[in-house]
């Protein structure tokens, strides 16, 4: 349905009906004081061609682009190929609403988009259950963490590992602001994953849940299994967060290796970067008794009297949004555009496709790990596995080194000492399926300092 504004009668009439003299009288219950006195400063209006060329010229100022610079980092927003098929599919008028309706058997293609959706990232997660209500990976896993409160009520102490994401640790602190005693840090080992032995001693009957993220925000691979069974040993839950969903094409899911609630961000499933967003929150559990601890929304399969096959909102009513802070979850809005855009990225790849893509990803990065591990003073600082993502050391500085890349048209990864102090010369460094062979090869080059053609 397209919009069309009202008309002057339009509105003659509307005001009429409710017997108001103009629409500025409807905002008389502003004191004066509040109010704008004087037109906004505007620019003056602009046709079509013009404005089109403005905004090329403010995008060209932009200091990187996937269009204009090789794209090396991650840091928990990953620069993946988006196929055309999936704006495209988007475009279709079944999908412009995205918006689940209260009334959900008068929306039962929204409704089944949702269900093949759940279904593949239970898939992935190895979840028994997924939602598709999570604004982004930080508030999925922050939302994770009170699901654990709830289920774990006398237990009021919860574990992140230092090696998660800072900001989703940030966000987790967020909403854990008004509870005692808030997030505990657990630190890592030299080998860049979670230190088991002080985790082990940290665990006691008082914790809920234990926040870890594999790959970490060093790109390292976590030991998922062995952390499994020192939490539930401890009779807590395992949260494992996933901030690279197609690492879960080459890696064991974390519902296998034992987590009781994982998160993740999905952006790079049919949503590109965007300046950062936005983003989709991924959220499964293990377990029925877990199921109906689950925020946000869940869809059903079922059938009607007459056999045929139905969608449902299901272990969840109406009034369950409305609750304030007894409910579950206050998010109602589903984030479907980008639910659907990820069940469609997901449907063009297949199984195997998916797979090729992580494969794919995993070979570039260690590509270009073994390329920039030939430049003297660069050396690789953690050993543990990693996907598509490592951190290196760089004689010199990583501001140095990133603006000696800049100038070559390479976006060279973050600097590390942003997110950990200590490491004030490394580099966190990212490839996926978008870097060409080219591109490896020049990224080294140009960290050894030498000439390389543009």
């Amino acid at each position: 349905m397209r919009y069309i504004p009202h008309t002057t009668d339009d509105v003659r009439r509307m005001l009429e009906a409710i017997g108001v003299a103009s629409v500025e009288q409807l905002f008389d219950s502003i004191p004066s004081a509040l109010k704008l006195s004087r037109d906004l400063a505007l620019p003056t209006p602009m046709d079509e061609v013009s404005l089109t060329s403005l905004l090329r010229g403010l995008a060209a100022r932009n200091a990187a682009s996937a269009d204009r610079m090789a794209l090396f980092l991650g840091a928990g927003a990953y620069a993946h190929h988006i196929p055309a098929a999936v704006d495209q599919l988007l475009l279709r008028g079944e999908f412009f609403t995205a918006y689940t309706p209260y009334q959900s058997e008068a929306s039962q293609g929204t409704l089944q988009s949702i269900f093949e959706y759940q279904s593949m990232v239970a898939s992935l997660l190895g979840a028994d259950a997924v939602n598709a209500s999570m604004y982004d990976g930080a508030s999925a896993t922050a939302e994770a963490v009170l699901m654990g409160l709830r289920l774990k009520r006398k237990r009021p102490r919860v574990l992140v590992a230092r090696s998660v994401h800072p900001e989703v640790g940030q966000t987790c602190r967020t909403y854990l602001s008004e509870h005692e005693p808030g997030l505990e840090e657990v630190p890592f080992t030299n080998t860049g994953t979670t230190d088991l032995d002080s985790l082990k001693a940290t665990l006691d009957d008082e914790v809920s849940s234990v926040v870890i993220q594999s790959p970490n925000a060093l790109g390292c691979i976590e030991p998922l299994d062995r952390i499994a069974d020192l939490v539930h040993a401890a009779g807590g839950l395992l949260i494992a967060v996933v901030l690279e969903p197609v690492s879960l094409g080459l890696l064991r899911t974390p519902g296998e290796l034992g987590a009781d609630i994982i998160t993740g961000e999905g952006m790079g499933l049919g949503s590109g970067l965007h300046f950062g967003g936005p983003g989709l929150g991924l959220f499964g559990v293990r377990g029925s008794r877990n199921v109906w601890q689950m925020p946000g929304r869940l869809v059903g399969q079922t059938s009607d009297a007459q056999g045929r096959t139905g969608y449902v909102l299901t272990m969840a009513s109406r009034e369950q949004h409305i609750r304030r802070a007894r409910a579950t979850s206050n998010i109602c809005t589903n984030e479907g555009l980008c639910m659907l855009a990820a069940a469609i990225h997901l449907s063009l790849l297949g199984k195997q496709g998916f797979g090729e893509l992580a494969r794919i990803n995993a070979t570039n990065a260690r590509a270009l790990l073994e390329k920039v591990e030939r430049v003297a003073g660069v050396e690789r600082v953690f050993p543990a596995p990693f996907f598509n993502e490592f951190v290196i050391r760089v004689d010199g500085g990583a501001e140095r080194a990133l603006a000696r890349l800049s100038d070559a048209g390479i976006l060279g990864g973050l600097p590390a000492h942003r997110f950990f102090p200590e490491l004030d010369s490394h580099l966190i460094v990212c490839a996926t399926e978008c870097n060409t062979h080219e591109q490896l090869s020049r990224y080294a080059e140009t960290l050894a300092g030498q000439e390389v053609a543009s």
